[in-house]
């Protein structure tokens, strides 16, 4: 009888797929060219230490400058050509950064143009209220000169009154002043006698 995966009661399933992994890699491995030599073979050289003895058991001695083993991988690495799918796509990711960086300085062109054309819209409204506030600056100073030229007596407490905020519900965020407001008021209703 069969297993309900698909897989026969005498076979062992770890092996099947142990066995199905590999002939997977292998295939990858010849179809993008990842083989060492053409024929698939790892050379000789690879194999073993070139003095005869294991390169990872315990008769290999170690040293801290480039052993014989980093030269035979290096030989190797350039006996293996780069395969046909890497070279397209590094050719198609360098065109696609070149296409990205032309992207991004038009952009920032763009940005530059943009901004300058908002500073300069800027520079003209700032200029444009600052002129406003000049011409109303001088207006309220030709009327305050025009009113202190008319001196006339008895007429102090309207100026005085003309200074004064009498509406008690007009600003609530500034200090209690209503105990000077009532003595203005009682001193304009009844003058101080000299």
């Amino acid at each position: 009888g069969s297993a309900g995966n698909g897989v026969g009661a005498d076979e062992d399933p770890a092996a099947a797929f142990l066995a199905q992994q590999e002939s997977e890699i292998a295939g990858i491995e010849n179809d993008e060219g990842f083989s060492i030599l053409d024929s698939g073979e790892v050379p000789s050289f690879l194999s073993q230490d070139p003095d005869g003895g294991e390169l990872n058991g315990d008769l290999h001695g170690e040293s801290n400058g480039p052993s014989d083993a980093y030269v035979a991988i290096s030989n190797a690495d350039r006996l293996q050509a780069e395969p046909e799918s890497l070279r397209k796509w590094r050719e198609e990711q360098s065109e696609r950064l070149e296409q990205l960086d032309a992207n991004s300085r038009k952009q920032e062109v763009e940005w530059k143009e943009k901004a300058k054309l908002e500073l300069e819209e800027w520079h003209t409204r700032q200029n444009e209220q600052l002129e406003k506030t000049k011409v109303n600056n001088r207006a309220a100073e030709e009327a305050m000169v025009s009113e202190l030229d008319m001196n006339s007596p008895g007429t102090e407490w309207e100026r005085v009154a003309r200074l004064c905020d009498f509406n008690p519900k007009s600003s609530k965020q500034a200090k209690d002043v209503s105990r000077m407001r009532s003595v203005l008021i009682s001193l304009k209703q009844a003058p101080l006698v000299r």
